[in-house]
């Protein structure tokens, strides 16, 4: 997801569409598909806002602005369509289909798992708390995603400045590869290295 500046007065329409808009449209369908995903999944639109809250450090949130998390992405929906039918005026959206990544879900939960404390303190954080994270984690692997759930957990692991150790970096690395990933996706410098610690 890209990170756009909103102020006080900017709606969530907004925020949305400026996100299908960067880089000319180009994450546009992967924000699509992610949305679908989830609507076609069964997190609830209360789980929908603790992992937008997690990967956010709390700074976008859809009960700012009066939208459950499942309507929220309704719009997402209907935005992200509108911005590539710019480029393609004949689209039409229809369901997300089968998980290609499914047979990633041991590999994503097995990470999701080995940052479990510092994940728990997320729910009891002072001034950020996101609560049910871990289980929310969780259920977007199993029940929508492995793919979009690896990538919200690591943007909980940049927002909250969670330190993972080189052996892990490298995992997240080798996985963020197999999954297709861009480099910057698993590490644009967000990520806090620390020094390894006993093999898991």
């Amino acid at each position: 997801m890209v990170d756009v500046g909103w102020s006080s007065g900017t709606t969530l329409p907004e925020i949305v569409a400026a996100v299908a808009d960067w880089g000319d449209g180009v994450y546009a369908p992967t924000l699509l598909e992610d949305a679908l995903r989830v609507l076609e999944s069964d997190l609830s639109s209360r789980e929908v806002d603790i992992l937008w809250c997690a990967a956010s450090k709390r700074c976008y949130r859809p009960d700012f602005f009066g939208e459950g998390g499942r309507e929220w992405l309704r719009q997402v929906v209907g935005i992200c369509a509108e911005r590539i039918r710019q480029d393609d005026p004949s689209f039409a959206v229809a369901p997300a289909g089968p998980v290609p990544a499914a047979s990633f879900a041991d590999e994503v939960l097995a990470e999701v798992e080995a940052v479990a404390d510092a994940l728990r303190s997320l729910e009891g954080h002072a001034h950020y708390a996101v609560p049910d994270v871990l289980r929310t984690l969780r259920r977007t692997v199993t029940q929508a995603d492995p793919d979009l759930g690896f990538r919200l957990l690591l943007r909980a692991v940049k927002a909250y400045q969670l330190t993972v150790d080189a052996s892990r970096l490298a995992r997240y690395q080798d996985l963020g590869e197999r999954l297709g990933y861009d480099v910057c996706v698993v590490e644009d410098g967000g990520i806090d290295v620390g020094p390894d610690t006993a093999a898991d």
